[in-house]
């Protein structure tokens, strides 16, 4: 298992693709993803939009009630960078810092002043894959 995955995250050989596999997982990544959300205090269009096409509708069922959801495996990988940068966040920085960072506007060249929820949002998958990278380079060091 790579270093990055073991920061969490789904690990991306389960086969996402896969309908059996996306029932499957599709529960607790509802719950992670609402819990995040409600962590990083994110407004439902900032939620929805890390979520890339999900429905102001779709995100006030899953927060009374996700059962029955089935995701694509689209909306699955970018929880999973979500569940990865936030495990990171915590690992790396204080609880207070990893609950607010994704809100702060950051300095680093990757953001340019921006919020790191709002290069996400407007990057989306691979602007995800690039802040858990960041992140996930930072836990070690580098």
């Amino acid at each position: 298992m790579s270093k990055a995955n073991e920061m969490g995250g789904i690990e991306p050989s389960i086969g996402l693709a896969d309908p059996a596999q996306q029932k499957r997982l599709s529960p607790s990544a509802i719950a992670a993803f609402v819990n995040i959300v409600n962590i990083w205090s994110l407004k439902d269009t900032q939620a929805l939009g890390l979520l890339g096409a999900a429905t102001p509708a779709t995100l006030l069922d899953w927060k009374t009630e996700n059962e029955g959801s089935t995701l694509d495996q689209n909306t699955l990988t970018r929880i999973s960078y979500l569940i990865g940068i936030y495990k990171a966040l915590n690992i790396c920085h204080g609880q207070e810092l990893a609950d607010s960072w994704v809100t702060l506007p950051n300095q680093n060249p990757i953001f340019g002043g921006k919020t790191p929820v709002g290069y996400m949002i407007e990057n989306g998958q691979p602007g995800l894959a690039m802040v858990r990278r960041l992140l996930d380079a930072r836990c070690q060091g580098q």
